[in-house]
């Protein structure tokens, strides 16, 4: 307040006219002449006028487009806003089919495993009837093959034994006799 105070007493003070760099006297050296206050005053209100008649449209019109396309942007975030309250409801809605649909879904799943389950028992119940089918054959081909090789280890046994059985009960002429023969033999036969 006592800023306002000061201001005021110095405004009211009678100055003495003052001189710029130029010499230039004024009767303050807070305000213009009074021409120039008349001129400025003038000029002023001139520039106002032009600037009202010429550039107040244009401002008008710019302020219209302004606002209507601001009412644009409302009314779609308006019919946005409708749309997602439209789509919310339908996602509330789809929600409870949702729950529907896993129950029917799980049920389908449900049937087609054990039908899975069943096939698979099938399959694995004839795989293992193959496969005893097949060990028995194959047993029964060991039993064969090991038969036979016993078969030929007996033949060889005897008639090694028998070989040894026969040399060691022939004497030296029966033995020169049955070499003889059997010269004889093949001779024969050649």
């Amino acid at each position: 307040m006592r800023m306002l105070y000061t201001i005021a007493r110095f405004i009211a003070e009678k100055e003495p006219p003052s001189q710029d760099s130029e010499g230039i006297t004024t009767h303050s050296a807070w305000f213009p002449e009074k021409s120039e206050i008349i001129y400025g005053t003038f000029a002023s209100l001139l520039i106002f006028f032009l600037l009202y008649k010429f550039a107040g449209p244009f401002a008008k019109k710019a302020m219209a487009a302004r606002t209507e396309r601001i009412q644009k942007e409302l009314d779609s975030a308006a019919a946005d806003k409708s749309a997602a309250a439209t789509e919310a409801s339908d996602i509330r809605q789809a929600k409870g089919d949702i729950g529907a649909e896993r129950d029917r879904l799980m049920a389908d799943a449900a049937v087609q495993a054990e039908a899975l389950l069943a096939d698979g028992r099938v399959r694995l119940d004839a795989e293992m009837a193959e496969l005893l089918a097949r060990a028995d054959a194959d047993i029964a081909t060991a039993k064969s093959r090991s038969i036979d090789e016993l078969r030929a280890e007996i033949s060889r046994l005897s008639a090694s034994a028998a070989d040894r059985a026969v040399a060691e009960s022939v004497d030296d002429a029966t033995h020169q006799n049955l070499v003889e023969a059997f010269i004889q033999k093949v001779g024969a036969s050649a």
